[in-house]
C-alpha cells in the first residue's frame, strides 16, 4: 500500500520527488510507533486498520507542499526560493486540511459504549500520526527538495511526457468546469438529485443494515441444557452423543478439532456451571479454497443435533472477532412472581419461533437441583409452647448455622458461626425425627410434627433488573433475511396482541438493539461536534461566516458516493461503516480548501470573481487528483478484499475509498459552481454605487 502511493506520486511528479514524498510515510509511522510504546499500547488489528487509514493520508499534505514546488521549479526557480515560495502559498490551507482531518477523527475517542473502547486507538494512532507527517512536510521536505536540487529542464522523454499530460489534463478540466459554470441550476440539480436518489435507495431497503458486522470466527459452541437433576454422567452421555453428530457433519480437512464437556457451559452472557450444563466445542481449520464458512456449517447440522432426545434445549453460539455485544435480540422478561414471569417466558419464546429469520433461541431462566422445602406448622408449634422464630433458628442452626461474632485473625476479619454437630443424614425420614427441645425442660418433639415438607427444584440464580426479577431471553438472527430493528419490531407488535395476559410482567428490549441506539446517538452528537470544529477552523483560516458552508458542501457529497458504494460491493451498512463516514468528513473537505483558498488569493491580486474561479481551479486540479488517488491507492487493497476480506475493517475502507472518489469528482465542479455563484453575489453588493464614484 505504501509502494501504491509513492507510484501514484511518481507519475505525476516524477521518482526524484516521489521518493522524498513517500520518505515521509517511514518516518510518520516510525515516531507513531514510538509513541504507542511509550504508553504501553500493544500493536494489534486496531493499530493496523489504524495505519491503512492513515497512509494515504500521510502523504496529502506532502504531496500538495511538493507541487508547489514543483509548479515553481518547472518555471524556472531555483530549488531554494521555490520551496520558500511554495511553503508560503499552502502553509495556511495545508494547515486548516490537517486540523480539519484532525477535527473529525479526535471527537470518535470519545465514543462511549464497548464499541467506543474498542475502536479508541484508531482516531488516536491517525491524529497522531498526521500532526508528525505535517512536521515532516512543513521541515524535512522542502530541505530534502533544497539539497537535491532537482533540474525538470534536463529532464528526459518521461519527464516531457508528465508535463504534456499534466497540461492536457488541466486544459481538457477547464474545458468542462466552464460548460458547468454555465449551466449552473442543472448541474447543482444534478448533484442534488444524485443525493435524494442516495437517501431514496436507503428509505427503500436497496442498502442492507447490519449495524454489528464481525467477522466471524472458525469456531463455535453447541450449547446442551439437560432436564433440572440430571446427573453428571447423563449429561456427558448425551453431550458425547451430539459430539458425534456434528463430527459427521463435517467434510474432510474441515475439522480442527471437537470436544466435548459436560458440568459447564459459555454462553455470551454469563457462564453457567452444573451437572445439567454440558457443551460441544467445534474449531475448524484456515478457510481455503472451496471450504464452507462458519454459518454454512452450523446451518447443515443445526436440524440433526436441535432433533437430539434428552436435552431440554440446544443452542448454537457462533464466536466472532471485535468487540463483545450480545445477540441481536435479547429481551429482559421482568416481573416480580416467578410462575407468570415462566410463561411469559414461553409465550415470548412461541413468538420468536414464529419468526422465520430467528434461531437459537435460548433463556436465562435455568433451575437449581432438588431441594427440601420445610414449611412451619403454626398450629402445632403453638400446642407445643414453641415460638415459631425459635423453630426457624433451630432449623437454620441445623443446616446453615448462625454468625454469633467477628473476630480478627492475622489482620483479616474472621466469621465466628455456630452450628449443629454435622450428622449423616441417608433419608428425609431420618432428617425430620431430629428432636427439637421443648420449654422448660419438659422434653423433645420430633422436627417432623412441627413442619409440613415438600420436595421441588431450587433456583440456581435469582436475577434482576432495575429493581424487578428479571428473565433474559436471547436469540440469534439470520441477518440476511432480516436485520435487527425489523425483528425486534415484530416481537413488539406479537408481544402487544398477549400483554394483557401477562398484567405484571413487561419487557425491556436489550441486546444488540440497545447497543446500536447508543452508539448512533452517540456517532450522531459527534458527528455534529466534529463539523462544528471544522467549521471554526474553517472560519478562523477564511475569516468568512459563508466559504465555510461552501467547503462543508463536500460532506453530503462523499455520503452520496458511500451509499452508492454499498449498493456496489454489497456490503452492509453498519456502524463501522459509519465510522468511516465521520472519518471521511476531515478528508473530503482537504480538496475544497486548497481550492478555495487559490481562489481567495487570485481575489486579492484583482481578478474577477469568474477568472478567480477558473484559475484556481486549472492550478489545484493536479494536486486535488494527486492526494485523493494516493488515499484510495492506500486503501483499495482492503475496501476491494485483495489484502484479505473483512466485515469490519472492508466497509471502513469502502465508505472512505467510494465517498472519497465521489466527493473528488463533484468537488472539481460543484466548489466552484458554488464559489462563483456566492463570491459573484458579494461582489455585487459590494460593489460601489456607479454615480458616487463618478462624484
Amino acid at each position: 500500500m505504501c509502494k501504491n502511493n509513492t507510484e501514484v506520486a511518481a507519475l505525476l511528479l516524477g521518482s526524484r520527488i516521489a521518493f522524498f514524498v513517500g520518505a515521509g510515510i517511514p518516518f510518520s509511522l516510525a515516531a507513531t510507533f514510538w509513541v504507542l510504546n511509550a504508553i504501553d499500547s500493544s500493536l494489534n488489528q486496531n493499530v493496523l486498520l489504524a495505519v491503512v487509514i492513515v497512509l494515504g493520508m500521510l502523504v496529502d499534505d506532502a504531496v500538495v507542499v511538493v507541487e508547489a514546488i514543483y509548479y515553481r521549479l518547472q518555471r524556472g526557480a531555483d530549488a531554494m526560493s521555490a520551496a520558500i515560495r511554495a511553503l508560503r502559498e499552502v502553509f495556511s490551507p495545508v494547515t486548516a486540511s490537517v486540523l480539519t482531518t484532525l477535527a473529525a477523527f479526535l471527537p470518535l475517542m470519545l465514543l462511549p459504549g464497548i464499541v467506543g473502547k474498542f475502536m479508541f486507538v484508531v482516531p488516536f494512532v491517525v491524529s497522531m500520526a498526521l500532526a508528525i507527517s505535517l512536521l515532516e512536510a512543513y521541515w524535512l521536505l522542502p530541505v530534502h527538495i533544497a539539497m537535491v536540487k532537482p533540474d525538470l529542464k534536463a529532464g528526459g522523454r518521461m519527464q516531457r511526457w508528465r508535463e504534456r499530460f499534466t497540461h492536457s489534463v488541466r486544459i481538457r478540466y477547464s474545458r468542462m468546469l466552464i460548460r458547468v459554470l454555465r449551466r449552473p441550476r442543472a448541474s447543482l440539480a444534478a448533484v442534488v438529485g444524485l443525493f435524494m436518489i442516495a437517501m431514496g435507495a436507503v428509505a427503500v431497503g436497496m442498502v442492507r443494515l447490519e449495524f454489528f458486522a464481525f467477522d466471524p470466527m472458525r469456531s463455535f459452541y453447541i450449547n446442551v441444557e439437560m432436564p433440572p437433576g440430571s446427573s453428571l454422567e447423563e449429561t456427558m452421555r448425551v453431550v458425547s452423543g451430539i459430539e458425534q453428530k456434528a463430527r459427521t457433519h463435517l467434510k474432510p480437512g474441515e475439522m480442527r478439532t471437537v470436544s466435548a464437556t459436560a458440568g459447564q457451559m459459555f454462553t455470551d452472557t454469563a457462564p453457567f456451571f452444573g451437572d445439567m450444563y454440558g457443551q460441544v466445542f467445534v474449531s475448524l481449520n484456515p478457510a481455503g479454497d472451496g471450504m464452507r464458512g462458519v454459518a454454512e456449517v452450523i446451518d447443515e447440522m443445526r436440524p440433526d443435533v436441535v432433533a437430539t432426545v434428552g436435552p431440554t434445549n440446544v443452542s448454537m453460539l457462533k464466536l466472532s472477532k471485535g468487540p463483545p455485544v450480545t445477540k441481536p435480540i435479547s429481551i429482559k422478561v421482568r416481573g416480580d412472581n416467578f410462575e407468570e414471569l415462566g410463561e411469559a417466558v414461553k409465550a415470548l419464546r412461541g413468538i420468536l419461533g414464529g419468526i422465520p429469520a430467528v434461531t437459537d433461541i435460548s433463556d436465562n431462566n435455568s433451575p437449581g437441583k432438588q431441594e427440601l422445602q420445610l414449611r412451619l406448622n403454626d398450629d402445632a408449634v403453638q400446642r407445643a409452647g414453641l415460638d415459631a422464630g425459635k423453630v426457624a433458628n433451630a432449623i437454620r442452626m441445623l443446616f446453615d448455622g448462625e454468625v454469633v461474632t467477628y473476630m480478627q485473625h492475622e489482620g483479616e476479619r474472621v466469621e465466628v458461626r455456630v452450628q449443629a454437630a454435622s450428622q449423616v443424614v441417608n433419608d428425609i425420614g431420618q432428617l425430620l425425627a431430629t428432636p427439637l427441645a421443648l420449654p422448660d425442660g419438659k422434653g423433645s418433639i420430633p422436627l417432623g410434627q412441627l413442619v409440613e415438607t415438600g420436595t421441588g427444584y431450587s433456583r440456581s440464580n435469582i436475577r434482576h433488573y432495575n429493581f424487578r426479577r428479571s428473565i433474559t431471553v436471547e436469540a440469534d438472527l439470520d441477518k440476511t433475511k432480516m436485520d435487527t430493528v425489523e425483528a425486534n419490531n415484530l416481537v413488539k407488535e406479537g408481544w402487544k396482541k398477549i400483554r394483557m395476559q401477562y398484567r405484571d410482567v413487561d419487557l425491556d428490549f436489550t441486546g444488540e438493539l440497545e447497543d446500536i441506539q447508543e452508539s448512533l446517538d452517540s456517532m450522531a452528537v459527534l458527528m455534529l461536534f466534529g463539523v462544528g470544529l471544522i467549521y471554526l477552523i474553517l472560519g478562523t483560516q477564511f475569516r468568512s461566516y459563508w466559504q465555510p458552508f461552501m467547503i462543508l458542501a463536500t460532506v453530503p457529497m462523499a455520503f452520496t458516493g458511500v451509499i452508492f458504494g454499498l449498493i456496489a460491493t454489497g456490503n452492509p451498512l453498519s456502524l463501522f461503516t459509519l465510522y468511516g463516514v465521520i472519518a471521511l468528513i476531515g478528508i473530503a473537505v482537504n480538496s475544497a480548501i486548497v481550492m478555495i483558498d487559490a481562489a481567495n488569493h487570485r481575489l486579492e491580486i484583482g481578478m474577477s470573481v469568474l477568472h478567480a474561479t477558473v484559475y484556481a481551479a486549472r492550478r489545484r486540479v493536479i494536486p486535488i487528483l494527486i492526494t485523493s488517488a494516493t488515499t484510495i491507492a492506500g486503501l483499495l487493497s482492503l475496501a476491494t478484499g485483495l489484502a484479505g476480506e473483512s466485515l469490519i475493517w472492508g466497509p471502513v475502507a469502502s465508505a472512505i475509498v467510494w465517498g472519497l472518489g465521489f466527493s473528488t469528482v463533484l468537488t472539481l465542479f460543484v466548489i466552484p459552481l458554488l464559489y462563483r455563484n456566492v463570491m459573484g453575489r458579494n461582489a455585487v453588493r459590494e460593489a460601489p454605487d456607479p454615480v458616487s464614484a463618478r462624484i
